[in-house]
């Protein structure tokens, strides 16, 4: 099960944490742009290409440290079909560095248009009689509102391709209490959404305890972390938050089980505009991702219990 690689990732890393690659243009360091620009104009073409060579130099740099990254698609999709080519690029060179790769998309549909998001990122589409892999991403993320319907084409392709979802249940933005938090029943909208997905992993469950069917659960609501780590024992959970959003260690620490597992911190932004902070030089932006990764894992791991399996 494709959660189980990442699993064992994590274990041979000694590191729960994973790099989001979200680049703005504007976390581009200059000289890689004036380069760019020069050769394909100030272009959709040379902002993606801009963007690649970035994301290609950091993910030299961390490959040996981290088990995974997590592009935001949105991130690719403003350079128009110029920036979905480094999409796919960028997880093509992510996959030949050994790396688990989660594609943030939040997709959310049902029926045909379901297996259409499910086939592009997670399984294969036919072109008359060749079968290919459009995206080739190992997990992607994905909205459950729609329920039952919008989740079964992602357990189909799961168990087919070896794959892994991780739905929202519980984010990190403010405003998130303001559905997620309402109790219906005896239960809020995040719980219920939970339940579900230890309902919907039960399908998919690997050899370490864990399912294909992860929850994304924010860094910025510790007690909501702990609560759900208790109340959902076979789901895996992808922590963003940490870092720029104000979420800290301590409180992250609240997502592990007894053997350090159970769940993976994403930081985007501390990571890719490292070379900002004092001390580095723009052209040193590869070395200072690199750096504040080991500060990153060095700060999670003090916090929770040794990683094993």
């Amino acid at each position: 099960m494709s959660l189980d690689i990442l699993i064992e990732k994590i274990v041979e890393k000694q590191n729960p944490t994973v790099v989001g690659l979200d680049p703005k243009l504007d976390f581009v360091p200059g000289f890689i742009k004036q380069k760019f620009f020069f050769k394909h104009g100030e272009t959709l073409k040379g902002a993606a290409k801009a963007i690649y060579y970035f994301n290609k130099k950091i993910i030299d740099e961390i490959a040996d440290l981290v088990p995974a990254i997590k592009p935001q698609s949105a991130y690719y999709e403003m350079y128009g079909y110029e920036g979905v080519k480094t999409l796919y690029k960028t997880i093509e060179y992510a996959k030949s560095k050994g790396l688990y790769v989660i594609v943030d998309g939040k997709r959310n549909d049902i029926g045909a248009t379901m297996e259409a998001y499910t086939n592009a990122y997670l399984g294969t589409t036919s072109v008359n009689s060749n079968v290919v892999e459009a995206f080739g991403a190992d997990s992607l993320t994905v909205n459950g509102y729609l329920g039952t319907d919008g989740i079964s084409p992602l357990i189909k392709a799961c168990n087919e391709y070896d794959k892994s979802i991780f739905v929202l249940v519980k984010t990190s933005n403010k405003s998130s209490g303001e559905l997620q938090d309402l109790i219906i029943g005896d239960k809020s909208v995040y719980n219920t959404m939970g339940d579900m997905c230890e309902k919907w992993g039960s399908e998919c469950m690997g050899k370490y305890g864990y399912s294909a069917v992860g929850a994304v659960v924010g860094a910025t609501y510790p007690e909501q972390l702990e609560e759900m780590r208790k109340a959902l024992p076979h789901t895996f959970f992808l922590v963003p938050g940490y870092g720029a959003q104000g979420g800290g260690a301590e409180g992250v620490a609240k997502a592990f089980d007894a053997k350090g597992l159970g769940a993976i911190v994403n930081s985007s932004r501390a990571v890719m505009c490292a070379y900002q902070k004092e001390g580095y030089s723009e052209v040193d932006f590869a070395q200072a991702a690199r750096d504040e990764v080991i500060r990153m894992k060095e700060d999670i791991t003090s916090y929770i219990p040794a990683i094993s399996l």
